[in-house]
């Protein structure tokens, strides 16, 4: 099996949907972005992508439309169509097997396109170019995308004493220098909860998407970011989150990522920074540029590069730091 085929494999065990199901903001934006929108979906077509256990496409036949197909590559869709089943939607939901990218659906196209496609530091996994691949292929004239708009940010954190925790242990392992591998954790970004009382500095917005018009090509970003510090403090690190919206419904619907929001099982994404904290007075700024792209041996992975430069009262720091989530 390669990464890929474990990647498929890992949504076939029960927990990883129990984790997602039992993630209330992200269920209930998707349920009330359904359910209070009943006059979009009535007698409409819908296309779940990555249907999972099948809650999307059960939150769509409830609300009137004529016809679900959802489409999971896992074998988590086995006991989906038992769940469809003993919910009696059977006769409006169709759960099929397989590769969005190798299946071809019983209709031309449909109405809607419903997914839930996030990964952590939103792009991770790249599940949204198959979402995009269907909107491409299946998505008629006119159609609806739920969500449709997708944006990122970008913060600074103080976070010194879980830095040296997760960092600097690799200073003194037993007296023994194990730098290798601190240069190995640097690369590898935290996926962790952040407290807001960390936050530092104002947030920036570094990437928005469309999902009716962004391209496959347009996920591979590269933007500039200015980050102000909101008081007196050090910086550790920088923190990634993304904002989710639900513009078709007839009141949109929206929930956030990061720190100032309710917990999500996306949580934040850290990349610490690889010097001692920046010392930044209010007002002062970093500015930097961040670039991602899906890694070439497997586009699953993302390839981050953060150059940024800081010219402070109590410190002056530039640097080009490389990551790799995977």
């Amino acid at each position: 099996m390669t990464s890929k085929d474990y990647y498929f494999d890992s949504y076939a065990h029960f927990g990883i949907h129990e984790e997602m199901l039992k993630d209330e903001v992200r269920t209930r934006s998707y349920r009330d972005s359904v359910l209070n929108n009943k006059h979009l979906f009535k007698d409409k077509v819908v296309l779940d992508v990555g249907c999972g256990t099948g809650i999307l496409s059960m939150f769509c036949a409830k609300a009137g439309a004529k016809h679900v197909y959802g489409i999971d590559m896992s074998n988590i869709i086995k006991q989906a169509r038992k769940i469809v089943d003993v919910n009696g939607l059977s006769d409006k939901v169709t759960l099929i097997q397989g590769k969005m990218e190798e299946i071809e659906l019983p209709v031309q196209k449909v109405d809607i396109i419903i997914s839930e496609w996030m990964g952590y530091f939103l792009l991770y996994e790249s599940m949204l170019d198959t979402v995009l691949l269907a909107r491409d292929k299946y998505l008629a004239p006119g159609g609806m995308m739920f969500p449709d708009k997708a944006t990122m940010f970008v913060a600074g954190i103080e976070d010194g004493d879980y830095k040296e925790e997760k960092i600097g242990y690799w200073d003194d392992v037993y007296g023994f220098d194990y730098s290798p591998i601190k240069e190995i954790a640097l690369k590898e970004p935290l996926v962790d909860i952040v407290d807001i009382k960390n936050v530092v500095t104002d947030p920036c917005c570094i990437a928005s998407f469309d999902l009716l018009t962004v391209t496959v090509e347009d996920l591979a970003f590269s933007r500039d970011f200015r980050i102000m510090a909101r008081r007196d403090d050090y910086v550790h690190a920088l923190i990634f989150w993304f904002d989710i919206s639900f513009d078709a419904c007839h009141k949109p619907v929206k929930f956030s990522t990061g720190p100032h929001a309710k917990y999500t099982h996306w949580k934040q994404t850290v990349m610490y920074l690889p010097n001692d904290g920046l010392a930044m007075k209010e007002g002062e700024s970093i500015e930097g540029h961040v670039s991602s792209k899906p890694n070439a041996e497997n586009p699953r992975d993302l390839d981050i590069v953060i150059s940024y430069k800081f010219e402070g009262e109590h410190a002056k720091d530039e640097g080009n730091c490389e990551y790799r989530m995977c």
